[in-house]
């Protein structure tokens, strides 16, 4: 069995409702970059201007990451169940060098995720959290009383540290997707090419199949 011979199969990998749910959060992810980076450092203090400005976006910014909550909390209940880790995946990341030279004979079967996508899933996970909840000890709006000075300038140099450890691993998570040719498609499309399934992720693959054949 070869990826050729798979081809021209097309593989359904994602729902509508999950499309729907994932795109919600990316742009989420976005737009907090976005507003977020024009508080970080003076000179981009012009991104504000996409929200109205200065005051708007710092209304509007917190709002979003409630969004950017809800729905990934949408995307956590739907894949937490792919992504737990497993030996496949410690074999997978002792070949990394194989993964980037793609000499795939040499990779262990995967299932609906690898390793790598495993990590961007449980560290947006953590790093969201933590958005959220710094987020909530600066959100004075609404939560002023109940954090000291001190407590919300601890909460600022954090959120302001998973911010950008959460830009970067949304980087590497794009990055990746356009990297290996074939995976955008499961996104826009919520389909894959026989070959695309059978070349990366096989163990999957064949659950598919066999819950076809049922």
């Amino acid at each position: 069995m070869s990826a050729t011979r798979h081809e021209g199969t097309i593989v359904d990998r994602y729902t509508p409702g999950a499309r729907i749910n994932h795109w919600i959060t990316a742009g989420s992810l976005i737009l907090l970059a976005l507003s977020g980076l024009a508080f970080f450092h003076p000179s981009l203090f012009f991104l504000t201007s996409l929200f109205g400005g200065g005051q708007s976006a710092r209304a509007i910014h917190p709002w979003i990451g409630v969004v950017l909550l809800i729905s990934f909390t949408g995307l956590f209940i739907r894949f937490v169940r792919f992504n737990f880790w497993n030996r496949d995946d410690t074999q997978w990341m002792r070949r990394v060098g194989d993964v980037v030279n793609a000499r795939d004979d040499r990779l262990p079967e995967l299932g609906k995720y690898n390793a790598g996508q495993k990590l961007v899933f449980w560290s947006q996970t953590i790093l969201i959290l933590i958005l959220f909840a710094s987020g909530l000890v600066i959100w004075d709006q609404y939560f002023y009383q109940y954090t000291t000075i001190d407590q919300k300038r601890v909460a600022v140099l954090v959120h302001a540290i998973a911010a950008l450890l959460a830009i970067l691993v949304w980087i590497v998570h794009v990055y990746a997707a356009i990297w290996v040719r074939g995976t955008v498609r499961a996104m826009t499309r919520g389909s894959v090419t026989g070959g695309w399934a059978w070349r990366h992720h096989r163990k999957w693959l064949r659950q598919e199949i066999s819950k076809d054949g049922r």
